[in-house]
């Protein structure tokens, strides 16, 4: 691969990608800011084209997460593990957006988001950049990642390399593993077309002769049984010296097809998936009972319309259609592929491979002076405000925080939100442990966080069963804010105690994502969240908070006079600079807000990660906005925003996006860090990110994502930056 090109994958209005076939390096020229225009006061910041189409957007961050997979300045197997994210983020685009825009086409509704963009356009776009990135995300595996693994002693043995010891044992593996759980379907009058699974391994087989009962061959359809790894080591005394060796039970299945098949001729066998619309519908006007509802809507998810199938790309065409008809999709939603169809299953080796030297070197997360010098993290807090940075800085404090409340006679209340979690996470277990001991534990619930209501079923009956108040937060609206309470009876008075933090209480995550953590006795903010959980648990007018900004109520207008107060600042020809970080930015007033600032002559600095439907670097409109995106080892998900004011600075950390679910319909905190050190630490946290010449991917007004570069300046990760300022010392 000439490591130079520079060929480049342009995603704008009208077309993303040309008619060549997709190069596998994107663009890394670097640009700089062009000179300022004058505002164009006459300018309609409602105006379409000066929107991107949002879910043209969210695609174009895929793509950015399979680039890292040729990033060679990740390790080896981080890359590997890259190209397999790439497959399962895709997954849940088409599961959720691509399904939601053609459920749009099929009830005729021609609704248009702020870009102005009609359903079936963006569907074509969305067909066109697909199918490029999926051929591309294939050529990365078996073109490049495959072989350098290879050299690297992990292989992926094909059928036509097994030794014969190999082969010998697949059969002996396929007789006694795969063939007792294996059930094949003949397809004919009484043996119609099954229901798959969604995004299940399947093979359609073509069949030759008669069978036991006399039925003349045709097709038959042979489910890979979901029990079995789809990637299986082969023993250490069977690979070649020196390597480690596996082989796809898609192969096995290929390999033994005929035995599935007794005294028929198998002329054909080919593997195909099928991905559904996974979204689930609960309607709030027509449910008694949120979660005996969503228990019913999960088993649909598994069957929902079609809408993407993959095939094996030496499939004959006449099955191909088949399958098409079969399955109600067009031509537009087949994607051929070259290798398995399932490449996210590939994510088990990565568990399974002992080779630290081809991933990140692992590190200890720090903690700060002020939680090393107390035995109590209560008594850290009762010194004063806590901030930790996760994953750079542990997530422990937090769990032990919890698990001290739980176990100390003193703490009489602890109330908690839980959005994404384990039923047998650490966080669970301490509140299990709280409700036994006598505690009054309220935990609000949000059973409807997407592809994770199963397990919140799973602990609400848990801790329902310890004897904890569990709640479902509020019928029409998530609970998207992650909060914790804790009162205290101390010399004879009552004391609270919260953590607020822009992240989930997840301890796996916690180790993978970028979050804040505050920890805090202030007496204000803590009389905020209690004011909260009261909101979600009762019933009553909403109650003035002090300090807090809290979605659906007062966070979008207070962020939009946040922002209108930078531009009035720059119109008195004063300092001027906001900075933005968060996941997305979608919602058109905060958009048509930052646009007016930057008129105004602000300074925007906008970081978001994924999905940006603002268009930076217009003249006269957004000429001193920039917005970069960071995608690293750690997946961002820190929101934070910061506003100059004039030299009395401002700085809030949040757990909601720029997004209009954020803002109106889900249950959000945004709250201040009055701490000055603190706030200025995490100014210098973002100032970080806004150096960074090595994971930062900055956006053109026309869509384009551009890779910075050091050149010949020092390189700068801001993740590597923070590792070393905040991990604890080796």
């Amino acid at each position: 691969m000439d490591e130079s090109r520079n060929d480049e994958i342009k995603p704008g209005q009208d077309s993303v990608l040309g008619a060549e076939p997709p190069a596998l390096r994107l663009n890394q020229t670097r640009t700089g800011i062009k000179p300022k225009a004058m505002p164009d006061p006459e300018a309609d910041l409602t105006d379409p084209n000066l929107y991107f189409n949002r879910e043209l957007s969210h695609l174009q961050f895929n793509v950015r997460v399979l680039e890292q997979a040729l990033d060679e300045a990740h390790p080896l197997l981080n890359r590997l593990m890259f190209l397999l994210i790439f497959s399962s983020n895709m997954d849940e685009f088409f599961e959720i957006r691509v399904a939601g825009l053609k459920n749009q086409l099929a009830l005729g509704d021609e609704t248009t988001g702020a870009d102005g963009r009609p359903p079936r356009s963006v569907l074509n776009e969305i067909s066109h950049i697909a199918h490029e990135q999926v051929q591309r995300q294939y050529r990365v595996l078996n073109e490049h990642l495959i072989p350098q693994l290879e050299q690297q002693g992990l292989r992926f043995r094909r059928r036509s390399d097994w030794t014969k010891a190999q082969r010998d044992w697949v059969a002996n593996y396929f007789a006694t593993e795969i063939m007792p759980v294996i059930s094949p379907i003949g397809l004919d009058p009484s043996h119609p077309f099954p229901r798959l699974v969604n995004k299940s391994l399947n093979f359609i087989v073509e069949l030759e002769g008669k069978d036991a009962f006399g039925r003349e061959g045709g097709m038959a359809i042979l489910p890979a049984p979901r029990s079995l790894p789809r990637v299986i080591a082969l023993p250490d005394e069977l690979c070649e010296k020196g390597f480690t060796e596996y082989v796809f039970l898609s192969s096995m299945i290929h390999a033994h097809a005929e035995e599935v098949f007794p005294g028929m001729s198998v002329r054909g066998c080919y593997q195909f998936r099928l991905t559904r619309n996974a979204d689930l519908s609960v309607d709030p006007d027509d449910v008694s009972d949120l979660a005996s509802a969503l228990r019913g809507e999960l088993l649909s998810r598994r069957y929902g319309s079609g809408v993407r199938l993959e095939v094996a790309d030496n499939c004959p065409e006449g099955l191909v259609d088949f399958l098409i008809k079969q399955f109600q999709l067009e031509e537009s939603d087949l994607y051929r592929v070259s290798g398995p169809v399932n490449l996210t299953r590939m994510m088990s080796v990565l568990g399974d491979v002992d080779r630290p030297e081809l991933l990140y070197r692992s590190f200890t997360p720090g903690n700060t002076k002020a939680l090393n010098k107390r035995d109590s993290v209560l008594q850290a807090m009762a010194d004063g405000d806590i901030l930790l940075h996760h994953p750079f800085q542990s997530f422990n404090p937090v769990e032990e925080l919890l698990r001290e409340a739980a176990r100390d006679p003193d703490v009489l209340a602890i109330k908690q939100t839980l959005y994404r979690t384990g039923a047998d996470s650490p966080i669970v277990n301490a509140l299990v442990e709280a409700a036994g001991n006598g505690k009054e534990v309220t935990v609000v619930i949000e059973l409807r966080a997407r592809f994770d209501e199963a397990d919140n079923l799973a602990l609400a009956s848990r801790l329902q069963e310890a004897g904890a108040i569990v709640i479902y937060g509020v019928m029409a609206y998530k609970t998207h804010a992650k909060m914790m309470h804790i009162v205290r009876r101390e010399r004879g008075e009552l004391r609270h105690y919260a953590h607020l933090g822009t992240g989930n209480y997840h301890s796996k995550t916690a180790k993978l994502y970028t979050d804040y953590s505050l920890l805090t006795a202030n007496p204000v903010l803590c009389a905020d969240v209690h004011k909260v959980f009261q909101q979600l648990s009762g019933m009553g007018r909403a109650r003035h908070i002090e300090k807090l900004l809290h979605a659906p109520f007062t966070l979008h207008d207070r962020l939009v006079e946040m922002i209108d107060r930078e531009a009035a600042f720059a119109r008195k020809g004063k300092r001027a600079h906001l900075i933005i970080k968060c996941n997305s930015l979608t919602e058109p007033k905060l958009i048509q807000a930052l646009y007016r600032a930057s008129q105004a002559g602000v300074e925007c600095d906008l970081i978001i990660r994924g999905m940006c439907c603002l268009r930076p670097g217009l003249p006269g409109i957004s000429e001193s906005i920039r917005v970069r995106s960071i995608i690293g080892r750690f997946l961002e998900h820190t929101r934070v925003f910061h506003f100059h004011n004039d030299g009395k600075p401002e700085t809030w950390c949040s757990s909601a996006d720029f997004m209009a679910r954020n803002m109106f319909h889900r249950v959000e905190t945004c709250f201040p860090l009055l701490d000055k050190k603190l706030a200025a630490r995490v100014r210098k946290d973002l100032e970080t990110y806004l150096v960074d010449n090595c994971q930062s991917w900055l956006l053109q007004g026309d869509g384009t994502y551009v890779k910075q570069t050091p050149g010949d300046a020092a390189p700068i990760s801001a993740q590597e930056t923070l590792l070393y300022a905040y991990a604890a010392r080796a």
